[in-house]
């Protein structure tokens, strides 16, 4: 998958500045029905917040590679406990055209 590019990134970062967190992962950590309720919010609204609880920030990288490996998605921020995730839908929503 290409790399967001840095103009792309930053409308990513001012869309997202608004919105609010639609998961938030535990001290359980990743578990397939995160993943799984990542990747509906992702088909839903394509740019998601994510919140990281009980994770170092170590551990909140490595929970966001993974997030972006198991679904496609794009990491587009990482701050603090608050990780901000993109993945286009090629898919046109229903209802349009």
């Amino acid at each position: 998958m290409r790399q967001l590019s840095p103009a792309r990134r930053r409308e990513l970062k001012a869309r997202a500045h608004a919105l609010d967190p639609v998961v938030r992962i535990g001290e359980a950590g990743l578990s397939p029905t995160v993943l799984a309720e990542i990747d509906r919010g992702l088909k839903s609204h394509e740019l998601i917040k994510v919140r990281v609880n009980g994770a170092d920030r170590p551990g909140r990288e490595a929970i966001l590679e993974e997030i972006c490996g198991q679904t496609g998605a794009q990491p587009v921020q990482h701050i603090g406990k608050i990780l901000v995730v993109f993945r286009e839908n090629p898919e046109p929503s229903p209802g349009s055209g």
